[in-house]
């Protein structure tokens, strides 16, 4: 029992790491946006126009370094999901292979948070800068990412969010339960192959509601647009499991307790 609940310090630490993350990512792609945390040297007069950006060294540069940023967290993020490399971190690391992941996808994504280079000065696709939009416009995103960040949290929670930050595998693993998803059925295990990311809409509205889209959000936007729309794979069957746990799920909310019942 002793070897196995030193397991439990690791998987925690990787929980905190990625909790925390998580909470740096709100901030990144919500807070500083919506509340004007990038700062524009020259104001909107002095950014450039999209063709003479893709002459501008001082504007090609930084947008290089934050596509590599964001490149690295995708392969990250890909590779590490991979069944050869499952197999690989599994064979050495055991139990601890989900949060091996968990650890390693937050520290890739503390790189592009901490290390991203804003482009103040150059193009943007769209601006709320005329009334009454610049009022309306900003609260309305602030509305809408506060939506998606709750949606967000509440999908995690239904989708078992102690399995997908890896506490449960160390957990059963102490009790001598064995492996979670060995205790699933075929046709949930065939919706988490395809269902990486369970929030992909939500992600998506907090990436493209910004009453300003400048040049860096652009990309950011674009790639991880790009990246959950190819992660993203249901099918038929997959949205029929989800129907049906749907209902199953409301029928028991719904159903009388027994105290009511007498």
């Amino acid at each position: 029992m002793a070897p196995a609940l030193l397991l439990v310090p690791a998987a925690l630490a990787s929980f905190v790491l990625a909790f925390g993350t998580g909470v740096e990512f709100v901030r990144f792609t919500s807070l500083r946006p919506l509340l004007g945390g990038v700062p524009e040297p020259g104001g909107p007069e002095a950014r450039r126009g999209w063709l003479a950006a893709l002459q501008d060294r001082s504007i090609l540069a930084p947008l290089a370094w934050d596509l590599a940023l964001l490149l690295l967290f995708v392969v990250q993020h890909s590779l590490m999901a991979t069944e050869m490399v499952k197999a690989w971190t599994s064979r050495y690391f055991g139990v601890l292979q989900r949060s091996l992941y968990v650890a390693c996808t937050a520290l890739a994504l503390q790189l592009v948070i901490r290390y991203w280079e804003a482009v103040p000065r150059g193009p943007v696709l769209w601006e709320a800068r005329a009334e009454p939009w610049a009022t309306w416009v900003p609260l309305l995103c602030f509305m809408l990412h506060v939506v998606s960040w709750l949606l967000i949290f509440s999908i995690l929670l239904v989708f078992d969010y102690a399995e997908l930050m890896g506490l449960k595998q160390v957990y059963y693993h102490v009790l001598g339960l064995g492996e979670p998803l060995a205790l699933k059925s075929p046709r949930a295990l065939r919706l988490f192959s395809h269902l990486r990311h369970p929030v992909c809409v939500e992600l998506l509205t907090v990436l493209w509601a910004v009453p300003t889209l400048g040049t860096d959000r652009l990309l950011l936007a674009l790639l991880l647009t790009l990246y959950l729309g190819l992660a993203h794979g249901l099918d038929q069957q997959d949205l029929r499991y989800l129907r049906s746990q749907l209902q199953r799920k409301l029928q028991l909310l719904s159903r009388p307790q027994d105290g009511e019942a007498e």
